[in-house]
């Protein structure tokens, strides 16, 4: 990847680097240092309409393949990506800020989708029906054909992996808009599949504003599935954009997670756990646990560990490997500060940190406020930042009953040694995703999505297939 991390990225279709029609660039900017670390080209409804027509004429030829020759170029993408697991984090670390063995985490995820849905491609089936004796019925899964993805900026390869991979393998073809500010791994990660073999067009990426080339893609008549993730009123627009071409559509739309931490749990386990769940890419993270809820019995003890190691905890640019990188842009470091500062006047100071330190970069210091109530608005909305709120509960229904207050149902997670009350937690929450003594416990292999405000439809897993193909039904009779 040859100086990669200072030239010009724009569209990658049909195999290979295009120029944008509509010329509009935009600088990247490193927000751990604030450097200029490259420009995109970013492209519009023009570019979205010629990355959809290749893609849909290299849909034929990649779904006419046979099922396990496509299962082995996803294994050789899945080989491709590890061999270039270097230059992929670095790039990924310079436009996002996160520390480098973050990024390289990353990497490792996005070939661990490929790899994983390579094993999948011959094992799409269907079933037979009950249909009778005189009659013979089956169903067929088949490949949507064209599918577009709008992506997100806190994690651009893993998400990219985990969107595009299954689809791909289902035997679509697909058009991807990276987020602005991250644009250039999608890039890459396109490129080097091509080169492992992957027919061009099969994965097109287009980057560019939501404004140009995501609302263009959303809406667009050649696409037969709409996957989005980002915020809900824009996945409200995408999916509004979807429904009028009578497209299917999955949103992942955010969350704000309860942590619940019961007396019985292994403590120092549930420190830690507590930690990354809220402070990972600092706080930049759907799948976040930013509402802390601890039974009272333990409260205090558990408060004052939490705010020891939480201000022990390093802040840096990439390559110094910190445990905590800054917010994703100015704007992302302006709400947060502003979400920050309407808690102190709210609930009161933080019992750790609420400032910014005086370096370049767009950091905000690990924070903690106690005894929020859970109606308090830093309680109820999406911060997306390090930012923990702590409330105390004394019993099981009232713990589920906190962490059921929310407009979102994405994740929660339990800390116990009572596998009877993690379970019956499980059973009752409002989430999708549930995590038990362990927070981001769940790997590739399972379904994601959430409930409520959280969105539509799932990723990852199995599920995702059934997300990216259609049944047909066929019924013949058998004596005529």
């Amino acid at each position: 990847m040859s100086d990669s991390s200072t030239r010009l990225c724009g569209p990658f279709v049909g195999g290979e680097p295009v120029a944008a029609s509509d010329g509009r660039t935009r600088k990247l900017v490193n927000p751990a240092t604030e450097a200029v670390v490259g420009t995109v080209d970013g492209g519009g409804a023009g570019d979205v309409d010629e990355a959809v027509r290749d893609s849909r004429r290299a849909a034929g030829e990649w779904t006419a393949l046979a099922p396990p020759e496509r299962g082995r170029i996803l294994q050789d993408v899945a080989a491709a990506i590890r061999e270039q697991q270097a230059s992929l984090a670095e790039l990924e670390a310079a436009d996002a800020g996160k520390p480098i063995s973050d990024a390289e985490s990353e990497v490792e995820s996005l070939a661990r989708y490929f790899e994983y849905y390579a094993g999948i491609t011959d094992k799409i089936g269907g079933e037979t029906v009950p249909a009778g004796d005189a009659y013979l019925g089956y169903t067929r899964r088949e490949p949507l054909g064209v599918t577009g993805h709008i992506l997100p900026w806190n994690f651009p390869l893993l998400l990219f992996g985990r969107s595009v991979a299954p689809s791909v393998a289902a035997g679509n073809a697909t058009v991807v808009k990276p987020a602005g500010e991250t644009p250039r791994t999608a890039v890459e990660a396109a490129r080097i599949a091509v080169e492992a073999g992957l027919p061009p067009g099969v994965i097109n990426v287009v980057p560019g504003s939501g404004t140009d080339a995501g609302s263009a893609l959303a809406g667009h008549e050649g696409i037969d599935c709409v996957s989005f993730t980002g915020s809900v009123p824009t996945g409200v627009a995408v999916g509004r954009a979807a429904i009028e071409n009578v497209n299917p559509v999955h949103l992942e739309l955010g969350g704000n997670g309860p942590n619940v931490v019961f007396p019985d749990a292994d403590f120092e386990n549930a420190v830690d756990n507590a930690l990354a769940a809220v402070f990972s890419n600092a706080g930049q993270v759907c799948s976040a646990g930013p509402r802390l809820l601890v039974h009272e019995d333990v409260h205090d003890e558990f408060l004052d560990e939490l705010a020891d190691r939480a201000a022990e905890i390093t802040l840096g640019p990439p390559m110094d490997d910190p445990d905590m990188g800054p917010l994703i842009s100015e704007t992302q470091y302006g709400t947060v500060r502003r979400s920050i500062d309407d808690a102190r006047e709210a609930v009161g100071d933080p019992v750790v940190g609420g400032d910014v330190p005086d370096r370049e970069g767009y950091f905000v210091e690990p924070t903690i406020f106690d005894d929020v109530p859970n109606d308090a608005t830093i309680a109820q909305e999406e911060v997306f930042g390090p930012v923990l709120t702590v409330t105390t509960f004394a019993d099981e229904a009232e713990a589920l009953a906190l962490a059921n207050d929310t407009e979102y149902g994405l994740t929660a997670g339990i800390f116990t040694e009572d596998m009877g009350r993690a379970h019956r937690f499980a059973r009752d929450v409002e989430a999708g995703v549930v995590y038990i003594n362990e927070w981001f416990a769940a790997g590739v292999e399972s379904p994601f999505g959430g409930t409520k405000n959280s969105g539509i439809g799932r990723e990852a897993g199995e599920e995702a297939i059934r997300g990216y193909t259609q049944v047909k039904a066929v019924t013949g009779a058998i004596d005529r």
